[in-house]
């Protein structure tokens, strides 16, 4: 389960991080904003889909760990929508605020996930 929460979806965002990176660097943040928040609006749909596919409701056949990352993401992309609303001017090695917020909530998280998947 840690695996797949961290080198896996780390793995799969590649092409999410290099179209991030790349416009990014033409000073193109609108694209960059919107593939990475595009992404995350996109992927509940494919509860839809399972259900469709497997005529039988997904979510709540979930387990703990799936409850719980999904509930992680939902926080994360929140701290994320706060940063582009309020733009928090302070920053702390190159990052505001809410990006700080985030790593030490992921960090918080997949200590979490390890303690709750054993």
């Amino acid at each position: 389960m840690l695996f797949g929460a961290t080198v896996l979806a780390a793995a799969t965002s590649l092409p999410e991080i290099s179209t991030g990176l790349a416009s990014t660097k033409l000073g193109d943040c609108q694209l960059a904003v919107s593939d990475i928040f595009g992404g995350n609006a996109f992927l509940p749909v494919l509860f839809l889909l399972a259900t469709v596919i497997s005529g039988e409701p997904v979510p709540p056949a979930a387990h703990d760990t799936d409850i719980y990352l999904t509930a992680l993401g939902i926080i994360l992309t929140m701290v994320h929508m706060a940063g582009l609303v309020f733009r928090p001017q302070r920053q702390y090695a190159r990052m505001g605020v809410d990006s700080i917020t985030a790593i030490v909530i992921y960090l918080i998280g997949i200590a979490g996930l390890a303690t709750i998947a054993t």
